[in-house]
């Protein structure tokens, strides 16, 4: 059953290349284009879909996290690799736009810290139920029971 896990990646893998070398194609450009994205984006619908009709067991999960707990870091490691050389080489914009996007990234941090909000429960997730509240988060009126 891992096997069919590891399946679905490959095929989605495959999609994906093939969009991002038609899209490079059709852009005139001599690249493959977001061809690792459109295979993960397909992969988690298909995976969501097989979910969903009961055709994904636990076992070919299994496969595809182990997959992605290998492959995706070596690719994103990749690509950053390449777009620093591309940033580098590419002169004072790319530079700029890089370091735009720096910022940004640290100025959004806390924006997206204070999202749910203090004291608020986590919602149920696969993994189990909600977590509790820590004990520094009750207030006395909720520690008098």
């Amino acid at each position: 059953m891992v096997l069919y896990g590891v399946a679905a990646l490959a095929v989605c893998m495959l999609a994906g290349t093939l969009v991002g070398e038609y899209l490079g194609q059709a852009l005139g450009v001599d690249a493959n284009i977001g061809g690792v994205g459109f295979a993960m984006v397909l992969l988690v619908f298909v995976t969501h879909w097989l979910r969903q009709k009961g055709k994904f067991p636990e076992a070919s999960r299994q496969g595809v996290l182990f997959w992605s707990a290998m492959y995706i870091p070596i690719v994103v490691a990749m690509a950053a690799t390449q777009n620093v050389r591309k940033a580098v080489t590419g002169g004072p914009m790319a530079l700029l736009a890089g370091l735009v996007a720096l910022v940004a990234g640290f100025a959004l941090v806390p924006v997206v810290a204070r999202i749910g909000g203090p004291g608020q429960p986590f919602p149920e997730s696969d993994d189990g139920p909600a977590q509790e509240e820590p004990a520094e988060a009750l207030t006395p009126e909720k520690k008098g029971s």
